[in-house]
């Protein structure tokens, strides 16, 4: 059985040219030192290994850009592909090349302080790359190709791919179930190493403003679940007491959403009652008020569509895409999300005059609309937002 991520839902906006050329520079060293370089390209290769018996300074660095064959460099490369275009595009290219090489130097020390012998490969800078994508973008979906009889591609949140999948079976189950682990060429030691640096210092970043937040990613998760934690407080212990007659006017006759709700949370309980009573005004009012305490916050499925849809209604076009691009954050696989991008890329291009922005949702939604008439209209208007179409 083969199960190989080929892709995830986040959509990158530009090149992310520092991802690919690590990958060329990758793809240029194997074939000088095993290709092409001859006995003179095995010579490199021995002295620029990381030999954790004697471990050089310069090795932590040259070590990253060696490989075993080719399947270790496609497999390494894979990887880098799928989870580091959205992570550079992200962190920006120096930042990224930085982040990359420091993952690659935490790996090697990680393996050397326990190994005598030497180590080579990408795969722990590309560990700290994977976990770096798993506190950015949590919430996303990987694609993956399932082999095993017949073929097929599934589609999982990246959360389970990543920690279950990827750091718990692949390096710690898997190796300690097959007999003969502990000798295998493989250095679980060096990925376990470059994970654990991926997440605390993309954490880190995220927690020092070193990199652009979002309402989706880990430190966004973890706040909103800790302030699900302080309202969830456990009620009193029970005391016997005497019973007396209660007076109706002692009764606490206040809405249970302003009952030891935060104000973020209280505002989130009025626009539901809001939209509930039809007081659309009100809610997008209340939406808007909410927004300005905490950015981060998003409603329910068919609540924050309905605030995105009056906000375009009202013509306030810079707050409605936002809410509608905060839903296809929260909700990517929703039957909705077709047609919301559809309308993001019509007031992108119509209303907002930013067609590089309404490119990527009008392609995704002309591949994606079932409905001929609605995949018509997202043709013509892709054709005017890219480059040479018509004014």
């Amino acid at each position: 059985m083969l199960i190989v991520p080929i892709g995830t839902d986040v959509q990158t906006r530009r090149m992310p040219a520092a991802n690919v050329a690590l990958i060329i520079a990758n793809a240029l060293i194997f074939l000088l030192t095993d290709h092409f370089g001859g006995a003179f390209g095995q010579y490199l290769k021995r002295w620029n290994v990381l030999d954790a018996a004697r471990p050089l300074v310069y090795q932590y660095v040259t070590y990253q850009f060696l490989h075993a064959d080719w399947m270790h460099l496609i497999g390494n490369m894979i990887f880098l592909w799928i989870f580091g275009n959205a992570v550079c595009e992200r962190m920006g290219n120096v930042a990224y090349v930085f982040f990359y090489l420091a993952g690659g130097v935490f790996s090697g020390v990680i393996f050397a302080a326990g190994a005598s012998n030497p180590i080579l490969g990408a795969s722990g800078a590309i560990a700290a790359i994977t976990t770096a994508y798993l506190v950015l973008f949590p919430r996303s979906r990987v694609n993956l190709l399932f082999l095993f009889v017949f073929v097929t591609t599934i589609e999982l949140p990246a959360l389970y791919v990543i920690v279950f999948k990827v750091i718990l079976w692949d390096n710690i189950l898997a190796p300690a179930i097959e007999r003969g682990a502990a000798h295998s060429s493989v250095a679980y030691s060096a990925h376990l190493g470059g994970y654990a640096f991926g997440l605390a210092v993309g954490m880190l970043m995220l927690a020092i403003r070193a990199v652009p937040r979002s309402q989706f990613d880990m430190l966004a998760l973890v706040s909103r679940w800790r302030r699900r934690q302080f309202l969830s407080v456990a009620p009193p212990p029970r005391r016997v007491a005497t019973a007396r007659p209660v007076q109706v006017d002692q009764l606490d006759s206040r809405p249970l959403s302003e009952i030891r709700l935060s104000p973020v949370e209280r505002l989130r309980a009025q626009i539901l009652e809001r939209l509930a009573e039809r007081d659309e005004a009100e809610a997008v009012a209340l939406y808007t008020q909410m927004m300005q305490l905490d950015p981060e916050q998003v409603l329910p499925r068919q609540a924050q569509l309905e605030i995105a849809n009056q906000l375009a209604r009202l013509q306030r076009h810079h707050e409605s895409v936002a809410a509608y691009e905060a839903f296809l954050a929260a909700y990517p696989t929703s039957p909705d999300a077709p047609q919301v991008r559809l309308l993001v890329g019509l007031i992108y291009n119509r209303y907002l005059g930013l067609p590089q922005r309404a490119v990527e949702h009008l392609r995704r939604a002309a591949a994606e609309l079932s409905q001929p008439a609605q995949r018509a209209l997202a043709l013509d208007e892709l054709r005017l937002a890219e480059p040479g179409g018509a004014a």
